[in-house]
């Protein structure tokens, strides 16, 4: 029955017919989560605390309760312990009447379940998966109820064991999430399917538990943000059918959408005779979802690109029991990252997941559970195809199926999914080329032969960048992403994957555990810490774009921006600048921040922000740009240098008009010594090279620099020095041992106790890195206050994400993924300005050159990992402190970076071109 114009008189009678309608009743046998678990009796067959009844929390993984043992899915032999669980229940007089049903929202694996010593239904294989059994005829009402439910770890059935438990990812044991009696009438409701359009059309499917005689449905529909009726529908009386249909048509309905995720719910009512028999009630939204062959997947009559992740259900304390708070945690640290899409990889998650992705906006590609070869067997996979899209076919988050992964395709399953669903979503297999969609995993930049890249389908892959330690992620995203958005055929992109899964041993003392490199691959930490990634990603994924820029002495306070949003206008954003201007390397001198006026500019056009700037302006060291969405949330941050390094220390050099004192110069042995009324500077006159600086706080083991970056042997060739009354040069020149100058430096010592080098040098052509180094010891460092882009360290792949700003680091030595301190404080810096270390004689370095990258120590390599095949580690200079003109990229965990894009390349510097050598400057200052 179609209306464009709602029928409203039936309302009325909805209501009346409402107040005796029977609703699903529901009684909580466990906890929602570990948080408010429950207490049943259990018994482990094998393992840690087996052989004796004790007691559980329900839910829970066995695991983490201190039973049995671990294992991840590549092990080869696993652990096959069995849980016995007990507990017991009342049932109130009103459900005598009602059809009564246990049921499960996940245990693993095979689960037998009995009431008062009788088997309810078959033994359900497959973990991840909402079941239920009837117990209407086991229960009693005159006494309490047992349960119990047997738990193998191991299913009987190979198949499923090779899809859920030999997989790349941790395998535990138990009743992993809620377990709930439901109580029903005698004829009742089993699933509803719901499809609502854009446009405002709207279907219904209600399947029944059997076939009925003189039915019919009765559905109001009521905005969930206002409460406010927008309308309902009546259906004709139908026989001999448990599928019940109906259809209408609204007027103004507010659509869904990641940005504007408006929901609905339906009141369904299942109407015999005039009496209501069932009442459910199911939360939707109006969205069109379209895969639209050799050209694009549509939402709404968009052409989307998924910026996502993949994400399990997973937690270091609690396995794969995840509280609704911890699921609202991910949404929100993956909303942050300006993601607006996540892969469930590689099973459907907790049902409350889901409800947050429908309320707060995130694109969900829902997974039916299998890791590469052998899948789900026919028998098996249809019981759990039918448990899986019946759970989740309403939520309008859901806008793909995925059967399996990576080859594990039953393609028996594929009409099954199909059709369940009444929005007949496509079903894609991540991996391969079905559905319309090419989802190939780990592409290389710009790759394929007639595909991908260079083909004719739509290609989204499923699986990219595939992150490990610091590596990946963020790093390549820039150019892939660019080249993406080049490419019409793209839908966009789904990183591997979200979290680290570092799980709490507690059979190792609280150790975390990620298998070594297996489980190390989030872009947050296992308690969530952020990972340098985490930045990189919400700038190159903002949906408000700035380009580069940089700010001159004649700019007019235009920036040019572009709309990335797919339905928003930036009239519904916020942006603000400020300006700040630093006192030296302590603390902020002056900030000025002002509001700037939203510019309406519609989605996937260009316009620009205007801001309002004080006649002082110039005054300012860096200017930062922030730019919030609707809901206030920040979308990111940017900052433009102001003035050159050089300006920045000549201004907080300045000092009062007076005489400094005299400097001498000696020689003793093979060494230089340079004296000012501040230091002395010890310089080799055969190398030129600095020995070390004394102050009356003692020594600084500044030395053996600046040596040139180079894998090549270079030799000394002259070292000269000359004095004057208010300065001291050295001048050293070198060249590579097998012919042609290398490099060229001077130390210049004035008598105000300034250390400035100058050096010169060209760099030869395919290189990693290029600059100069000191050898500094670790030992003693305490931390460093740095004047650069922080606070992470960048590669030449992943320098987008920070901000140029005072940063004040304490010393750590992370070993990323590791473990979780964040962020490291060893690694590349770019756009350096100044740096003060805090070590037992602190001492101040600052740049008089744009462009530079500090090398601030050289990271510990991760020791579970082997260092051959660690494309995550790029190569650091021999020295640890050095100045660097280019950096190297990081690569992934399956390749190095030549395979991510231009920003990944080797460095090219042409020998013969009419470029100058690269001169550069630097001051220390020793007071």
């Amino acid at each position: 029955m179609n209306f464009r114009s709602v029928v409203f008189s039936s309302i009325l009678l909805l209501i009346t017919v409402f107040s005796y309608a029977q609703e699903t009743e529901k009684i909580m046998l466990s906890g929602h989560s570990r948080e408010d678990a429950t207490t049943w009796d259990f018994y482990c067959t094998a393992g840690r605390q087996s052989g004796k009844w004790t007691t559980i929390k329900v839910p829970s993984c066995w695991e983490q309760e201190g039973f049995g043992a671990y294992n991840y899915g590549h092990d080869e032999d696993k652990a096959a312990e069995k849980g016995l669980y007990k507990t017991s229940f009342t049932l109130p007089s009103t459900w005598k009447d009602k059809r009564i049903y246990i049921v499960f929202d996940g245990s693993m694996t095979d689960t037998k379940v009995s009431v008062n010593g009788k088997q309810a239904g078959e033994v359900h294989q497959g973990a991840f998966y909402r079941f239920k059994r009837e117990i209407t005829d086991l229960v009693s009402f005159k006494k309490e109820n047992n349960l119990a439910v047997d738990v193998s770890k191991m299913s009987a059935n190979a198949s499923v064991n090779s899809a859920e438990r030999d997989a790349d990812f941790w395998v535990f044991g138990g009743i992993f999430r809620p377990v709930y009696l439901e109580a029903v009438p005698v004829t009742h409701i089993a699933y509803s399917g719901i499809d609502a359009k854009a446009n405002g059309d709207f279907a219904l499917e209600v399947c029944l538990d059997k076939e009925v005689r003189h039915a019919q449905l009765q559905v109001e529909i009521i905005e969930l943000a206002s409460g406010k009726v927008s309308g309902s529908f009546t259906t004709d009386e139908v026989s001999g059918t448990k599928m019940l249909r109906g259809s209408a048509s609204f007027d103004d309905v507010k659509t869904w959408s990641s940005e504007q995720p408006n929901l609905y719910k339906a009141v369904i009512s299942v109407v015999q005779n005039g009496k209501t028999v069932h009442q459910t009630t199911e939360r939707f939204g109006f969205r069109t979802i379209e895969v639209r062959a050799r050209d694009g997947v549509y939402v709404n009559n968009k052409k989307m690109r998924f910026k996502g992740v993949n994400r399990h259900c997973f937690w270091p304390t609690t396995g794969r029991t995840v509280s609704r708070e911890q699921s609202l945690q991910d949404i929100l640290l993956i909303k942050e990252m300006n993601m607006n899409a996540v892969r469930m990889s590689h099973y459907p998650p907790d049902k409350h997941f889901l409800e947050l992705c429908d309320s707060l906006g995130l694109y969900v590609i829902n997974e039916l559970c299998a890791w590469q070869k052998p899948p789900y067997d026919t028998e098996v996979g249809t019981i759990l195809a039918h448990e899986f899209v019946t759970r989740d076919i309403n939520h309008p988050a859901v806008i793909l199926w995925a059967n399996g992964n990576e080859g594990g395709f039953n393609l028996d399953l594929d009409p099954i999914i199909s059709d369940l669903d009444i929005q007949k979503r496509t079903v894609i297999h991540p991996f391969g080329l079905f559905g319309g969609i090419n989802t190939v995993h780990y592409i290389a930049y710009h790759s394929g032969i007639k595909n991908m890249f260079n083909g004719r389908d739509i290609f989204m892959p499923t699986e990219l960048i595939h992150g490990l330690y610091d590596g990946g992620h963020g790093a390549g995203l820039d150019d892939f992403w660019n080249l993406m958005r080049a490419n019409p055929l793209s839908a966009g992109m789904f990183l591997w994957d979200f979290a680290d899964q570092g799980i709490v041993r507690t059979d190792k003392d609280g150790q975390i555990d990620t298998d070594k490199d297996h489980g190390a691959d989030g872009i947050v930490g296992p308690f969530r810490e952020k990972e340098g990634s985490f930045y990189t990603i919400k700038e190159i994924w903002s949906p408000i774009f700035l380009e580069k820029k940089y700010i001159t002495p004649r700019w007019d306070g235009l920036l040019p921006i572009e709309n990335r949003y797919d339905f928003t206008n930036t009239a519904q954003c916020s942006f603000a600048y400020s300006l700040q201007k630093f006192n030296g390397l302590d603390t902020i001198a002056e900030t000025w921040t002002r509001a700037i006026a939203a510019p309406s500019i519609a989605p996937g056009a260009q316009g620009a922000l205007k801001l309002d700037l004080p006649a002082h302006w110039k005054d300012f060291d860096v200017l930062y740009v922030t730019a919030k969405g609707p809901a206030g949330e920040t979308l990111f941050t940017w900052s433009y240098e102001i003035h050159a390094p050089q300006q920045f220390f000549d201004r907080i050099s300045v000092k009062p008009a007076g005489k400094n004192g005299a400097i001498t110069l000696s020689t003793s042995d093979s060494l230089f010594y340079i004296k000012t009324g501040k230091a002395t500077f010890i310089i080799s006159n055969k190398t030129g090279l600095l020995h070390g600086v004394e102050t009356a706080a003692g020594k600084i083991p500044l030395a053996n620099g600046p040596l040139l970056i180079t894998d090549e042997q270079l030799r000394c060739q002259q070292v000269t020095s000359s004095i004057t009354d208010s300065l001291v040069r050295i001048d050293a020149q070198y060249a590579y041992q097998r012919g042609g100058e290398a490099y060229r430096f001077s130390w210049t010592v004035k008598t105000d106790g300034t250390l400035q080098l100058d050096y010169d040098y060209r760099p030869r052509e395919r290189m990693d890195m290029a600059g100069v180094t000191f050898s500094f010891p670790e030992k003693d460092i305490a931390g460093a206050k740095l004047l650069a882009k922080g606070p992470y360290r960048v590669y030449n792949n992943r320098m987008k994400g920070g901000q140029l700003a005072l940063w004040d680091k304490s010393y750590n030595d992370a070993i990323t993924g590791e473990d979780w301190t964040y962020p490291e404080f060893k690694g590349y810096y770019a756009n350096f300005y100044g740096m003060k270390l805090r070590t037992a004689v602190p001492f101040e370095i600052y740049a008089g050159s744009e462009d530079l990258t500090l090398h601030l120590f050289t990271p510990t390599i991760q020791q579970s990992y082997d260092p051959a095949r660690n494309y995550t580690f790029p190569k650091y200079p021999r020295g640890n402190l050095s100045f660097m003109d280019a950096i190297p990229s990081v690569g992934t965990k399956f390749s190095g970076p030549q395979e991510m894009g231009p920003q990944s390349q080797l460095h090219t510097f042409k020998t013969f071109s009419a470029s100058p050598n690269m001169i550069n400057r630097l001051y220390f200052k020793f007071d």
